[in-house]
């Protein structure tokens, strides 16, 4: 596959990532700020038993696989994504870790927070689930805006909390309104999907025009009715991304210079439209550079493994090359 094409695979993969991994009926508006038991005919079964633990404002949906004897490993997936985005992956981990995989809150069963989405609420949320569900050290994967988060638990978790954290392609800085290293979520190509969520469908689906949001994107008919991860998602966080109020009280930089733990960072699909600028994938290579030294700086051991030809969700993707590069990593850190 030639460079552009292969570029062209990466951009698309990550559209597909955000807008799909299955109408939305009128009972999923007038249901939009229920709690998770009232809404409970949007969900699916899946092959894990869910449970839920109230963390204050969040009852927090999550499951969990493998023996209490085995090491804890924390999966936390990205926007628009709920635990199941990781089905497959757990049944693969579960022979070496205690795997627990969560739905953060506005995301599948976990409760909807109105005008409450930050990246230190999110955090925090992971910090009580840690201290009331897993109650030990626990390695932590995430993708996409949960491979920030991760990063954010990797800086300000609690003390004994953390072994180490895998950023799984993760939007340093170019999830930031103006960062202070190269391009900002207005100059991704994903902001033009956050922009139509914001427009068609609203905070909690209080718009709902699905069939508005397919008809703008041109091409024909598209689906009937939206994917069950954006069923089960409150468009309300892509907004927040767009103004920036998501990371406004988190710089990343200021973040990533807290670090305490290991990382693993696995950087994917990605290319800058030479004329525009525009990026495609979740962050540069220059912004890469970037996170790597200021967790270097801050005394942490980094492991950066480029993956240019590996999906954005690499864990949903290809469930077995994403466990054996976390599980082999794991195993290289202290007990």
């Amino acid at each position: 596959m030639s460079e552009s094409e292969t570029a062209a695979s990466g951009r698309r993969d990550f559209l597909r990532t955000v807008l799909a991994a299955p109408g939305v009926a009128a009972a999923m508006i007038d249901s939009a700020h229920a709690a998770p038991a009232q809404r409970s005919e949007l969900f699916v079964k899946h092959a894990y038993q869910e449970h839920t633990v109230n963390l204050g404002e969040v009852v927090m949906n999550y499951v969990v696989s493998g023996q209490a004897t085995s090491p804890p490993l924390l999966l936390i997936p990205g926007q628009t994504e709920s635990w199941w985005g990781f089905e497959k992956a757990i049944a693969l981990l579960d022979k070496e870790f205690q795997v627990f995989a969560v739905d953060l809150r506005g995301q599948g069963r976990s409760t909807w927070t109105p005008r409450r989405y930050t990246l230190d609420n999110m955090g925090n949320d992971l910090v009580r689930f840690i201290a009331l569900v897993i109650k030990r050290p626990v390695i932590t994967s995430g993708c996409s805006s949960g491979g920030v988060l991760s990063a954010w638990l990797s800086a300000f978790a609690m003390p004994g909390q953390m072994r180490g954290a895998h950023y799984e392609d993760p939007p340093l800085f170019s999830s930031e309104y103006n960062p202070l290293y190269g391009q900002s979520i207005r100059q991704t190509a994903v902001s033009a999907a956050f922009q139509q969520f914001a427009k068609y469908l609203g905070d909690q689906w209080s718009i709902g025009d699905w069939k508005g949001m397919v008809a703008s994107r041109g091409g024909g008919a598209g689906p009937v009715e939206p994917p069950q991860n954006l069923k089960e998602y409150d468009p309300e966080w892509a907004r927040v991304f767009l103004e920036g109020t998501v990371a406004q009280s988190c710089p990343h930089e200021r973040m990533l210079a807290q670090v305490k733990v290991p990382v693993l960072f696995t950087h994917h699909a990605r290319a800058v439209n030479p004329a525009t600028g525009q990026l495609s994938g979740a962050l540069s290579d220059v912004q890469a550079a970037k996170v790597r030294e200021i967790v270097t700086a801050a005394g942490q051991p980094f492991e950066y493994v480029s993956l240019p030809n590996a999906a954005h969700a690499m864990h949903q993707a290809d469930p077995p090359r994403f466990a054996q590069l976390l599980t082999t990593w794991a195993r290289t850190l202290p007990a």
